[in-house]
């Protein structure tokens, strides 16, 4: 069972460890301090299993399983030092629920559980609340963008970026379709999500291809596929 553990508190993330580490069926794939770096690794490691902790500074871990793509959502054991987010920690359809310090006795009941239930928690993301922002790492921070200040998202080679009014971008470990289905972001374009009240005006270009402007001058493509969709969203049918 090929686990992620993502806990701002290192002796919490070396004791959790530790009780997993005899287990031998277990695989930890690594440790994460904040839930930026937790969406990251699940991205790219595809655990089956998370032990996430409730509790951490800029985005919690109730926050970061919203930010997540359903199609890699993991089964969630949520870690807390307060009893009361128990009954929250379930609404969202945790697998399980530790107290901090983790009693042993308590983890094998858990993981006797993981071991004989492997089925996946679809209905987490759905119930997750929509975005009200974005999170962004950079250099020993994360920034934190409000949905509102975004014009448009896109996907490259080298990831996903939102853009803001002055032109910035901002790399995101969130995923276009995570974006697409948690914000009002509509897609115009197999690689861009416009958000529609940025939008300025509708171009169509001599070519026959089609821009949309947006508030603050940027032009984002608009594939033909996807325009009749993209109009009867704004209302312009």
């Amino acid at each position: 069972m090929k686990v992620l553990i993502i806990d701002d508190e290192l002796p919490a993330r070396e004791e959790i460890a530790r009780l997993l580490g005899k287990e031998p069926d277990i695989e930890i794939l690594g440790q994460c301090a904040n839930a930026i770096e937790g969406i990251s690794a699940i991205n790219r490691l595809n655990p089956e299993v998370i032990f996430l902790d409730i509790q951490m500074p800029r985005v919690s871990g109730l926050e970061m399983l919203g930010m997540l793509d359903p199609e890699k959502m993991p089964r969630v054991v949520f870690l807390t030092a307060f009893n009361e987010y128990a009954l929250q920690a379930f609404d969202q359809n945790a697998f399980d629920y530790l107290l901090k310090p983790i009693d042993p006795v308590r983890l094998d009941v858990t993981l006797k559980r993981l071991r004989r239930d492997r089925t996946p928690s679809p209905a987490l993301f759905n119930a997750a609340a929509p975005l009200k922002q974005i999170p962004c790492p950079g250099h020993h921070r994360v920034l934190l963008i409000k949905i509102d200040d975004i014009e448009y998202a896109t996907s490259k080679a080298s990831g996903v970026y939102v853009t803001i009014g002055n032109g910035s971008e901002h790399f995101t470990e969130l995923t276009l379709r995570t974006l697409e289905e948690k914000t009002p972001f509509l897609r115009c374009h197999r690689q861009y999500l416009v958000n529609p009240e940025q939008i300025k005006e509708i171009s169509f270009l001599e070519a026959g291809t089609v821009e949309i402007i947006t508030r603050n001058n940027h032009r984002i493509p608009v594939s033909r596929r996807l325009l009749g969709e993209l109009k009867e969203k704004l209302g312009l049918l």
